[in-house]
């Protein structure tokens, strides 16, 4: 199965259906094989004296309330529809997360795959109702303990989905996430614990964590992008630009493909160099019809295709059948 990867726009439209659509294009010509949004009503998921994060401060300007920044951010369920319609028209999945049970039952109707955010692990109320969805779910774990990764598992199956219709994704919580905090091999520890499919949802800057995951077996990608990095609002500047995002995806790819599949045998591009690069028993020096061969009057040079070094000991120590030149090889 292919890496499923998502080009996370996010709130990276600023607000704008127009931004949005350009953030489809290039989602689309990057390669992605979905654009995801988020989906929310600040008035429904967030209280009004909520502080904006410290990633969040440093990356706007604006002296206000995490509530104020985001309401700027909402999209309409209208132009929500409008987005679900154009991602239908480019041939790319339309995703979006939902912050709230209203917004989940709204994009109930678009999307038959879920990815839940990190915010939300602890979120009895939200992941229940998802849960009863039946759903494809994509659930990420910034912040989160093994423990509690389990019990927001426990809470989505005994709802009703499938713990093998959900995926769970390693993340950090922190825009820009530090090399030093990635842990990318926790990614293999909840595989193993909890038997499902992983991945990992990429909040480095660079895209070599996100190929690295890859190499590592994840099964998810998740990386935000922006249409420009210079552009105000809260997560653009820990975003990939759309040629990073071409490029990571193009590598991504590559490593699929370069993974293979685990039997190791001669490709058949490698066959035609075997006779070239492996070597064959040959004469050391003149050899006469009689004499004994031995390691002062035999030995091993390319090419390959004469008797095999392997049978270097049933030779030594026999006599030779028949005259032979320096280099020329041994015959059995």
């Amino acid at each position: 199965m292919s890496v499923f990867i998502i080009a996370e726009a996010g709130v990276n439209h600023n607000g704008d259906v127009a931004l949005a659509k350009k953030l489809i294009d290039v989602a689309k010509e990057s390669g992605a094989d979905a654009v995801k949004f988020q989906t929310f009503s600040a008035e429904l998921s967030i209280s009004k004296h909520t502080q904006k994060a410290a990633y969040q401060k440093k990356q706007t300007t604006e002296d206000e309330t995490q509530f104020e920044m985001v309401k700027k951010l909402e999209l309409t369920y209208d132009e929500f529809r409008e987005l679900k319609n154009y991602c239908d028209e480019k041939n790319i999945l339309f995703l979006s997360t939902p912050d709230e049970i209203e917004s989940s039952d709204f994009l109930a109707e678009l999307q038959y795959i879920f990815k839940i955010g990190s915010a939300e692990i602890n979120n009895l109320v939200l992941l229940r109702h998802i849960g009863k969805l039946n759903k494809k779910i994509i659930l990420s774990t910034g912040m989160a303990t093994m423990d509690e990764i389990e019990t927001a598992l426990n809470i989505l199956t005994d709802a009703g989905t499938p713990i093998n219709n959900i995926t769970v994704l390693h993340a950090t919580t922190e825009y820009p996430t530090l090399m030093s905090d990635v842990n990318l091999k926790a990614m293999l520890s909840i595989g193993k614990k909890f038997n499902v499919n992983y991945g990992y949802s990429d909040h480095t800057e660079g895209i070599e964590v996100a190929i690295s995951a890859v190499s590592l077996g994840a099964k998810v990608i998740e990386k935000h992008f922006t249409l420009d990095k210079s552009m105000q609002g809260p997560d653009h500047q820990a975003s990939l630009d759309p040629q990073e995002l071409t490029s990571m995806i193009k590598a991504i790819r590559n490593i699929e493909i370069a993974l293979g599949d685990g039997i190791k045998t001669p490709t058949k591009n490698e066959l035609k160099n075997i006779d070239v690069c492996r070597k064959s028993i040959v004469a050391r020096t003149n050899i006469a019809k009689g004499d004994i061969l031995s390691t002062q009057n035999i030995t091993v040079k390319k090419p390959g295709n004469g008797t095999s070094p392997l049978l270097w000991d049933s030779i030594v120590g026999t006599k030779s059948n028949k005259d032979y030149f320096i280099d020329e090889q041994i015959i059995l």
